[in-house]
């Protein structure tokens, strides 16, 4: 089903909120806004896919709102649309400036205002399908590298604010290329998609992310999880991917696909640079593989430990 857009209309003006709630109602979810501020506020919270903003409003206008909204990291990317009665080419100039993608006159036209604005909905609701499918593995389905590398920032920067621990788990398919070698690369695609289903499948929390980092290769970030639950979480994508029962043959043995993990648990601090954890977690993925594979191993605060 799909999910029903959201346009934020900010406006002093009661009649105004009334005219265009009634215009986009059953068409849109529309959230009303009567001062600028209230506005900023209830972009940040809802994140609409579109903002009608009166240039016109006491104490904070729709330029000084915009300029406000461009700033905030949260809310810049949101469309939006200047509504006024001013009829002055300068204003729509300034507007456009500040990165405004339309213009509507009032008095409102309530066929304009519609086409307008699903015109602008649509331009929003590709732009966010081309953002989804440039953070996506192709093969796969999970996110990216691009993608965790971007959500690994803000996490890092999150757990530095409130000083909780962020967990970080690197997983690689072991003698993957063995298995390439003997049922060919069609079916090890075969396997890396089932194995990212199994992976994903673990990680119950909404807040963490699985990512395809390259090749056989996969990464789990875990906010605000400590080392116990992350190593309950890997062992059992381990024993699930092992009960797949994917097998092979090399050197005349039969051995069954599994995964090894490194993994590390730190709360970030001043002195600690973000690159450290990837780095911390594939040194334990080294490890892991020279222990003699299909088997987790943990770091925290220089202790390593194993499941």
């Amino acid at each position: 089903m799909t999910e029903t857009q959201r346009v934020l209309v900010i406006d002093d003006e009661k009649i105004n909120l009334k005219i265009i709630s009634d215009i986009l109602r059953g068409d849109v979810d529309v959230t009303l806004a009567k001062s600028g501020s209230q506005g900023i506020r209830k972009a940040i919270e809802l994140k609409p896919d579109l903002i009608l903003l009166d240039v016109l409003m006491p104490d904070m206008d729709g330029f000084e709102t915009m300029a406000i909204l461009n700033r905030d990291v949260r809310t810049c990317a949101i469309p939006v649309i200047f509504i006024t009665a001013l009829d002055d080419a300068r204003h729509e100039e300034k507007g456009l400036l500040l990165g405004a993608s339309d213009y509507i006159q009032k008095p409102f036209n309530a066929e304009i205002i519609r086409a307008r604005i699903n015109l602008h909905l649509q331009l929003s609701q590709q732009r966010k399908m081309l953002e989804r499918l440039a953070n996506i593995d192709p093969l796969t389905s999970l996110a990216n590298r691009r993608k965790y590398q971007e959500r690994l920032f803000q996490e890092w920067d999150s757990a530095l604010t409130s000083k909780s621990p962020l967990s970080l788990v690197v997983m690689d398919i072991d003698d993957f290329k063995q298995f390439n070698d003997h049922h060919g690369h069609a079916e090890g695609d075969k396997v890396l998609q089932q194995v990212a289903r199994v992976i994903s499948s673990q990680f119950q929390r909404s807040i963490d992310l699985v990512a395809r980092y390259g090749g056989e290769e996969f990464v789990a970030l875990l906010p605000n999880c400590n080392k116990e639950y992350a190593m309950e979480v890997v062992g059992s994508c381990a024993k699930a991917i092992e009960n797949l029962q994917h097998t092979y043959h090399h050197n005349d043995k039969k051995y069954t696909v599994t995964i090894s993990s490194g993994g590390v648990t730190y709360v970030p601090d001043s002195s600690g640079k973000v690159e450290d954890l990837f780095s911390a977690a594939d040194k334990m993925l080294y490890l892991a593989k020279q222990k003699g594979k299909n088997c987790v191993l943990w770091t925290n605060n220089d202790l390593l430990t194993s499941l």
